[in-house]
């Protein structure tokens, strides 16, 4: 069994409420607009597995640290992430290609800054967009999710909600 927090588009700023939220996670997996390197440092220093990957504001100093796509195991489920991928209504080619070859249980993405929780029939996956945990965006409010993997079994989604820095009417 692991707790797994997931979050996206932090953009340089990790919350302390969003590190309080994630902090009895085994892993924490973040789907890309990272921000800068300091805030990869400090998950790395915080939780016991970091799984993440590179967005498209990302600069080298990241993209040689992390990859484009993150594919691994948890708990006998295969997981895929990737900053953009679209939506289960619609993914991008490059997401469609990863579908097709990995065949992932678990597919999770960032990009839109739109909280999305949906099982895919078609494919048999679950995606899941944590929405965006950062202040740099037109999101209203911070996101990012926390879960259980127990086998097959996947309980206890939770989403944190916070309002966003700086934004008129929070």
């Amino acid at each position: 069994m692991k707790k797994i927090g997931v979050l996206s588009d932090t953009h340089g700023t990790l919350d302390e409420k969003v590190i309080k939220f994630l902090a009895e996670c085994d892993q924490v997996w973040h789907a890309g607009d990272i921000g800068n390197i300091d805030v990869l440092t400090d998950m790395k220093s915080l939780f016991p597995v970091v799984h993440a990957v590179y967005g498209n504001v990302d600069g080298w100093d990241l993209r040689s640290e992390v990859p484009e796509i993150d594919m691994f195991e948890a708990e006998g489920r295969r997981i895929a992430i990737k900053h953009i991928c679209g939506n289960p209504r619609r993914y991008d080619s490059s997401a469609r290609k990863l579908i097709e070859e990995y065949k992932p249980d678990i597919l999770v993405c960032g990009h839109s800054h739109i909280l999305r929780v949906e099982y895919d029939n078609k494919h048999n996956l679950l995606f899941i967009n944590p929405g965006a945990a950062g202040n740099s965006g037109f999101h209203k409010v911070k996101t990012a999710v926390r879960f259980v993997i127990d086998g097959k079994d996947l309980r206890d989604l939770e989403v944190l909600e916070l309002p966003r820095k700086g934004h008129v009417g929070y």
